[in-house]
């Protein structure tokens, strides 16, 4: 069976800062991952979505993580079509876009030669985690209107020429992709370029709930993300999204399809992405002792 890690989408989480999780003189930056990496073996970096990271940060996170630590890193949201703040990009990408051009990023599209660019500098930002070990995966989520067709296998194709040999994972939010009639012709699609599906846990009954599965398309590495099962996904703010306690007969039920994805893959990461305060850490922890009990 393959490893099991399991962990948090986010280590710098105002709300996971301000909970109290992280112990007096462990509260910069340096400290608070260094912490993290002392209790969980994983975590997301949530952050990419939001700016362009940087490679010195990676250099940074290399250095205050022990061997053996993985980081999952979430595109750049320009990279996945989702709208982007003109704010977003580097001051020296930003400065001299025109109108057109912003209205472009606000839709989530970009010319050709800017798109370039971010592709590169978001491939190059990782790099020092690929070469040290510990990138897990490129996180790619795709936005609730990405739903099947030829123009998205097409973006899908292009993500895994431009993500070369660095490991990649696809999080999808249309339900159409994992319907019934057409999950395994999205299984083969996945595998045949080497991409990692994402397993998701969410609410159900919703228009745009995903089914709970955990689909195996990459032999080397399987990714689960626990959204928490707010009635409110797809709407209202963040923390309302997002606000979930996991309790442990809802953890439990998951750990036979783990078990099962472990077996088919040489490393699993199971993240929790209820992030109001250290609600997604205390479930991590939980969800690691679980899977640490012996079968029955």
């Amino acid at each position: 069976m393959g490893d099991v890690l399991v962990g948090a989408c986010s280590w710098t989480d105002r709300q996971l800062v301000a909970s109290g999780w992280y112990p007096r003189g462990r509260r910069d930056a340096e400290g608070r991952l260094r912490h993290y990496a002392s209790r969980l073996p994983v975590v997301e970096v949530d952050a990419g979505y939001y700016a362009l990271p940087s490679r010195r940060n990676s250099e940074l996170w290399v250095e205050r993580t022990p061997d053996g630590f993985r980081f999952d890193v979430k595109a750049f949201s320009l990279l996945t079509g989702h709208p982007t703040r003109p704010e977003a990009l580097p001051a020296d990408l930003r400065d001299g876009l025109g109108g057109e051009e912003r209205g472009l990023l606000r839709r989530g599209r970009a010319a050709a030669a800017l798109l370039d660019e971010v592709w590169g500098r978001f491939t190059d930002a990782v790099e020092p985690l690929r070469a040290a070990g510990r990138l897990g995966t490129l996180l790619f989520q795709f936005p609730p209107w990405f739903g099947p067709g030829p123009k998205a296998e097409d973006t899908l194709r292009d993500c895994a020429r431009r993500t070369g040999e660095m490991p990649l994972a696809v999080e999808f939010r249309h339900p159409d992709w994992w319907a019934p009639d057409r999950a395994d012709a999205t299984a083969a699609l996945l595998t045949g370029l080497g991409a990692g599906a994402v397993g998701v846990d969410m609410a159900q009954g919703l228009p745009g709930s995903l089914p709970p599965v955990v689909p195996v398309t990459r032999p080397a590495l399987a990714v689960v993300r626990f959204h928490g099962r707010s009635p409110a996904w797809g709407r209202g703010s963040k923390e309302d999204r997002f606000r979930h306690d996991y309790d442990v007969t809802e953890l439990a039920a998951w750990v036979p399809r783990l078990r099962r994805a472990a077996r088919q893959t040489g490393e699993l990461h199971v993240l929790f992405n209820n992030c109001c305060g250290d609600a997604a850490v205390r479930a991590a922890e939980d969800m690691r002792r679980l899977l640490s009990e012996p079968r029955r």
